[in-house]
């Protein structure tokens, strides 16, 4: 988690992750305004540019090229990201309200949502149809329709400069497959009537070479699941249907109170809304003093704009910045293969040299978020003591469990420690929880906490609340009662109580869900955020521990590994946005259901900070048993051996090696040392793993049987 020298007092919220809001992330990172809190709210961890959307289509670009990574970014600008759909705006108590329930509070917002494709008044479009927008969608529709075998009809509703890049787009892929296809090409008036006829008439030309059917003035009835029905009861087939006919706005700005136009938020030439507190950008936005078609020219140009009226806002300058909207834009169309139209000033000029000029334009905005600096660690001072060099040379401090001590350390500690000798405490081998005796009822009582290590204190409190009800789980207890304890960065007292008030209601949902309340707690401030929880689980029968494994039982996983890689990789802007959101949201998962499936396990503890190999000796030691460890069945979080094969490691790795230190290093080899946050039950179980396994599964969880114990006391064989 990015620290900050000066305590945050305003919160700037970003709601979506349009072209706009990227650069504005990108300059914010170069150039912050201290003090404030920026949060970027969208549905997934990377926003499309729609620019070389027809390029992928027509299969010049591959998926990823089309992506704009925002966790990278966010990592950059220092932002924290929140993923998950707006879906409502409250003026008055300054809320962004989400589809999955929360609000976010802001001081000043920006919205950049873009547009959507959707017909919902075409019967049968919203069963048979897809629409151009959202992009994400879209392009994963049409990949699946491209590579099915066969003859293909594919037919595009919407005749405007969009609706033909995706025609031609979609012909010109369809085309390289040596098979037979059909495009069809429909609008309720003219194709591209509002070009140029010098333009149009290029355009029109290049549709008929692809044998492309245009069918304007054309009145739809229905989508079925045949095609396109046109009145009169004509049918267009085509097993693909893509809506591209007009921009929509989405459907929760109504609700806003901000004044619109046609369903799009009305902002004056400095970008306000209504609310001079809410911006709004690109296509879901309405231009009233100087009204402009939906290109992605104006969302790009805008963003200078709106980066210096959100500084000056936020700093209370209202020395506003006015946008002035160019009157002619350079439209660059792109044309199936790799050729490009170009038109301006009634000048119409196409061919290879421009779609190579327009690659260049589109790959250049591109880099502006694939180069970004890491984070880079501090340089000591000429003179400075001994060792210190050293400690820096390693890798940056990780969050979560990778910052805690290693195995070696605490050992140490534990065994200065006085012995005690108490009839209603049970001590135990090395298990992270106590048992406590009270009038003949067995309790478990852990505590833990976590370092922050992403920005979004929800996030944070979702995975930390999940890992300390680990130790819980692991025993076949059930949770009852729970206490937090929160340290929150320098904030100001409005800031303050506003995180507060997410981390607890965060956490109270978590608790009360397994059937605990939350009683109490303590808070403070300091350098960075640290939640943590103290959780009290009563047991029915006798809790499981790492001490009742014996020789040929299976031992299942509930989770993949790989977390502790992921997480330092996205500290230094290494890990893609993808990886991170999957392996976050593995981290935010309960256990509860596993641990119910696994209750007849005869060992049991949750992986965590000294990693799979690790808590596995643990459980060796405890029982006297040993492990053959079977590395193929190990599942491990996406993106994880790529980066271990990058040699990016955790802050905890070395030390949590030494519990096999001849271990040949190898990516997969190295991610068994790897500290997990919130990782998964890893249990000893009699009998046929098989039924326990499919149960595990049905449950949603990634669970796998990863080997079995042995007679070879203390000793992992990996194999």
């Amino acid at each position: 988690m990015q620290k900050t020298d000066f305590p945050f007092t305003r919160d700037l919220v970003l709601v979506g992750g349009g072209h706009s809001h990227a650069l504005v992330l990108r300059k914010w990172g170069m150039n912050p305004l201290a003090g404030v809190r920026v949060t970027l709210i969208n549905p997934g961890p990377t926003a499309p540019y729609s620019g070389m959307l027809p390029g992928f289509l027509a299969g010049h670009y591959q998926r990823s090229e089309l992506d704009i990574d925002l966790i990278r970014l966010a990592r950059f600008s220092g932002a924290r990201v929140i993923l998950g759909k707006a879906s409502g705006l409250d003026q008055e108590k300054q809320l962004v309200s989400l589809e999955c329930g929360q609000n976010i509070h802001f001081d000043i917002a920006s919205i950049d949502v873009g547009i959507t494709s959707k017909m919902p008044t075409l019967q049968g479009f919203s069963q048979h149809g897809t629409p151009a927008k959202p992009l994400h969608a879209f392009a994963y529709a049409w990949e699946q329709f491209r590579q099915k075998p066969g003859d293909a009809n594919v037919a595009v509703i919407g005749g405007g400069i969009a609706g033909v890049e995706i025609a031609l787009a979609f012909a010109h892929a369809l085309s390289i497959r040596q098979r037979g296809y059909k495009v069809t090409l429909i609008d309720a008036g003219s194709v591209v009537g509002s070009l140029r006829q010098s333009a149009r008439t290029k355009l029109i030309a290049e549709l008929q070479s692809y044998n492309i059917d245009i069918l304007e003035h054309a009145k739809i009835s229905e989508i079925s699941a045949l095609g396109v029905v046109l009145e009169g009861e004509n049918l267009i087939p085509a097993g693909f249907v893509c809506g591209a006919a007009g921009a929509h706005p989405h459907s929760w700005l109504r609700s806003t109170g901000l004044d619109l136009n046609d369903g799009f938020i009305e902002v004056s030439s400095t970008l306000q809304s209504s609310n001079p507190s809410i911006f709004a950008v690109g296509d879901c936005a309405h231009m009233s003093e100087s009204p402009r078609p939906k290109a992605g020219v104006f969302a790009v140009r805008q963003a200078d704009t709106l980066f210096d009226n959100l500084r000056a806002t936020l700093a209370e300058n209202r020395r506003l910045k006015h946008y002035q909207p160019q009157k002619d834009y350079l439209k660059l169309i792109s044309l199936g293969r790799k050729s490009a139209l170009g038109d301006r000033f009634g000048v119409a000029f196409r061919g290879a040299a421009v779609w190579r000029w327009k690659n260049r334009i589109d790959q250049s905005f591109m880099s502006k978020f694939k180069n970004l600096p890491g984070t880079n660690q501090p340089e000591p001072p000429t003179e400075c003591a001994a060792g210190l060099k050293g400690e820096l040379g390693g890798p940056p401090l990780c969050g979560g469990c990778a910052s805690k001590l290693g195995q070696p350390a605490l050992e140490y500690a534990l065994a200065q420690r006085s012995l005690f000798d108490r009839p209603d405490i049970r001590r135990l081998p090395g298990d992270d929880a106590a048992i406590l005796c009270t009038g003949g009822v067995q309790q478990v009582i852990s505590t833990d906490h976590l370092r922050a290590f992403v920005n979004d204190p929800i996030v944070m409190t979702k995975i930390a609340a999940n890992h300390a009800l680990g130790d819980i789980w692991s025993m076949g207890a059930t949770p009852q009662v729970a206490t937090a304890t929160i340290i929150l960065p320098r904030l100001s007292t409005a800031l303050a109580t506003r995180s507060l008030h997410e981390i607890m209601t965060t956490a109270d949902h978590i608790f009360s869900e397994v059937g605990a309340v939350i009683a109490g707690g303590h808070s403070s401030q300091g350098s960075e955020l640290t939640i943590g929880f103290t959780v009290v689980g009563t047991c029915d029968t006798a809790p499981i521990t790492i001490s009742g494994a014996s020789p040929g039982q299976s031992l299942i996983l509930t989770k993949p590994i790989g977390s502790g890689v992921l997480m330092a990789a996205e500290m230094s802007g290494l890990a893609e946005g993808d990886w991170v959101a999957f392996a976050l949201e593995q981290m935010c998962q309960s256990q509860a259901q596993a641990a119910r499936i696994l209750g007849k396990a005869k060992a049991m503890t949750d992986v965590t900070g000294f990693g799979l190999a690790g808590h596995l000796m643990n459980i060796c030691q405890a029982s006297n048993v040993g492990a053959d460890l079977n590395l193929e069945a190990v599942p491990t979080f996406p993106g994880a051996i790529e980066l271990a094969t990058q040699k990016i490691r955790s802050s905890l790795f070395l030390e949590n090696k030494q519990v096999l230190p001849d271990t040949r290093s190898s990516p997969i080899n190295d991610l068994l040392f790897d500290p997990q946050t919130a990782g998964g039950l890893l249990a000893a179980v009699e009998g046929d793993p098989a039924p326990i396994l499919a149960s595990l599964e049905a449950a949603d969880y990634t669970a796998a049987l990863i080997g079995r114990t042995t007679d070879k006391i203390g000793q992992i064989s990996i194999c």
